[in-house]
């Protein structure tokens, strides 16, 4: 089965901050992202802000404790509840993170990064079949920041994502911020990560700030987005094209119309990093 890919535009994240907003007319946006967890509960008044948005524009659920990196069973509860948000509001996709949280039955709400080995490639892509079999749907992985590493990792870790996309048959959610954290943080090349991540599979785009703490990066989502993610954008749609793109800001939030605008700065630079190969169809 192939993954199948669907251009939806330039979206930002579904923040309570924002909800006045959204109630009184539609996100200045082509779509939102909504993080799952945040409206798992069957009532209330944050599902009844996302049924609303639904209405205006597409929704994707992104997700943060799926743990699917993790060797503690998956969670059936979560599933059965992300199913039903699924069904009631039919997202344009699916999304999670390429990491392990949990351990004996216990959440960190954190994402650790995983050993680059052929084992844990084994273990995730299997746990990633169960859970699209129990979503009926494929789902989207992302790359997450790291800060630490395990020691003599079998292969770089965008090869490690790309052989769970390809043996689980899933989408791949691009971090291009996490991609320059990670580089700048490890030593890697940012542009090998990017050639080493198959085109095809890359569903969607994330794009975030992070804080410069001298030895090191940290993914902190707190600012605009800065030059060198623009650019490593710019790198990233060269190589997989038009892919929907979405703007976090997680900490310190601004006003809805500045992240507006943060994404329509995204969509200009696809517009013109694209230009060439558009006018180069027959």
């Amino acid at each position: 089965m192939a993954f199948t890919r669907r251009h939806i535009g330039h979206g930002v994240g579904l923040r309570t901050v924002h909800f006045t907003d959204v109630l009184g007319g539609a996100p200045p946006v082509d779509w939102v992202e909504a993080v799952s967890e945040n409206f798992l509960s069957p009532g209330g008044r944050p599902l009844a802000v996302l049924e609303k948005v639904r209405r205006d524009v597409p929704v994707v659920l992104h997700g943060v404790s799926l743990s699917i990196g993790s060797t503690d069973p998956l969670s059936e509860q979560y599933l059965d509840d992300l199913a039903r948000l699924a069904d009631r509001i039919e997202p344009a996709w699916i999304s999670d993170h390429l990491c392990w949280g949990s351990h004996g039955g216990r959440y960190v709400h954190d994402l650790w990064p995983l050993p680059f080995t052929g084992e844990a490639l084994r273990h995730v892509a299997g746990r990633v079949k169960r859970v699209q079999e129990r979503l009926g749907r494929q789902i989207l992985l992302e790359n997450v920041s790291s800060y630490v590493a395990f020691r003599e990792p079998e292969m770089p870790e965008w090869e490690f994502l790309a052989e769970v996309a390809r043996q689980a048959d899933c989408g791949i959610l691009l971090d291009v911020n996490n991609v320059l954290v990670s580089a700048r943080n490890h030593g890697f090349d940012p542009l090998a990560y990017l050639d080493g991540v198959p085109a095809e599979r890359v569903g969607q785009i994330h794009l975030a700030g992070h804080s410069d703490r001298g030895r090191y990066l940290l993914d902190t989502h707190d600012a605009e987005v800065p030059t060198a993610v623009w650019d490593l954008y710019r790198e990233t749609l060269a190589r997989v094209g038009p892919v929907s793109t979405l703007v976090e800001w997680d900490d310190k939030i601004p006003s809805l119309s500045r992240l507006a605008a943060e994404s329509a700065r995204a969509a200009a630079i696809e517009a013109e990093t694209l230009a060439p190969r558009r006018r180069a169809l027959p």
